[in-house]
């Protein structure tokens, strides 16, 4: 398949994974979905793009791992497992409900393709550094991708795992800053500013990238740009746009948690299910 093909394809899963996001919210009532909008293009682009894995076989042992840091945007990652084959899709329906397998923070013990219990920020790169190292020491060939959030640079520990992983030489971490700019209080750079972000990490002594973050085009060229067999860390600075697929909720901050009236969720609904026809009828002509 051509570049710009699967560039296509790609992006065509991702509207239907926000369309999977919705249907969690429907049957919730309510969640994290600002965030969860801004980093589904990611996310996506690594379970169908890139990442190593066999939905039939979670635990693969030359998987590729995820984790999502910021695990309050578990319903990105519910979305493209389930869009994924690795559990069927009427699971998104009891979110919400107790016992649940998908709940409102990834539980690695209910649902197959959790690598890790994420929710407290700051975890998730030293998690995904641990597991880089464990890798490298076994001189297994697979790769650890995380996402965090901007909003999360404030936990201390992710500085004590981004020094860790330099050290290591854990040129099998890549992390993917999640850059909406918002958090549930405001803007990020008025609560507690971290920017430039990626200086920081270069001076621990990772490779820096910066995208647009919601443009497949842009995250699958980074992602294909990261050589085998590198000793720095790589962090992908990533902005994108919280809410990103709905128009009425782009860059708003209320949407971090989101509540919707009927009607909001069916306007919301009518947005995303006509994008994913035009591009259903735009990838037909293209065939």
């Amino acid at each position: 398949m051509a570049f710009s093909d699967k560039v296509k394809e790609l992006e065509y899963i991702s509207w239907k994974c926000r369309r999977n996001v919705l249907r969690m919210v429907e049957a919730g009532g309510h969640g994290h979905l600002g965030g969860a909008l801004s980093a589904i293009d990611i996310v996506t682009a690594l379970y169908f793009g890139k990442m190593a894995g066999k939905p039939d076989d979670p635990q693969w042992e030359q998987r590729d791992r995820f984790i999502l840091s910021a695990g309050h945007k578990c319903m990105c990652q519910y979305a493209v497992l389930a869009e994924r084959g690795y559990f069927p899709k009427d699971i998104l329906d009891t979110y919400g409900s107790l016992k649940s397998p998908i709940p409102g923070h990834p539980d690695m013990h209910k649902l197959p393709g959790i690598e890790a219990n994420t929710g407290a920020l700051g975890h998730g790169l030293a998690i995904a550094a641990g597991m880089a190292l464990a890798m490298k020491c076994n001189k297994q060939q697979s790769r650890v991708y995380t996402v965090m959030g901007d909003g999360e640079l404030a936990e201390g520990s992710n500085w004590e795992a981004a020094a860790a992983a330099a050290h290591h030489q854990l040129g099998n971490l890549v992390l993917f800053l999640d850059n909406n700019g918002l958090q549930i209080s405001g803007k990020v750079e008025d609560i507690m500013n971290f920017m430039p972000a990626g200086e920081r990490f270069a001076a621990f002594g990772w490779r820096v990238m910066e995208i647009d973050g919601n443009n497949m085009q842009e995250i699958m060229c980074a992602l294909d740009d990261i050589p085998t067999g590198g000793t720095q860390p790589v962090i992908i600075v990533a902005h994108t746009v919280k809410g990103k697929g709905i128009s009425f909720l782009e860059n708003k901050a209320f949407c971090h948690f989101w509540s919707p009236s009927k009607e909001e969720l069916g306007r919301a609904i009518a947005e995303v299910e006509k994008r994913i026809e035009e591009m259903r009828t735009e990838l037909e002509v293209r065939a």
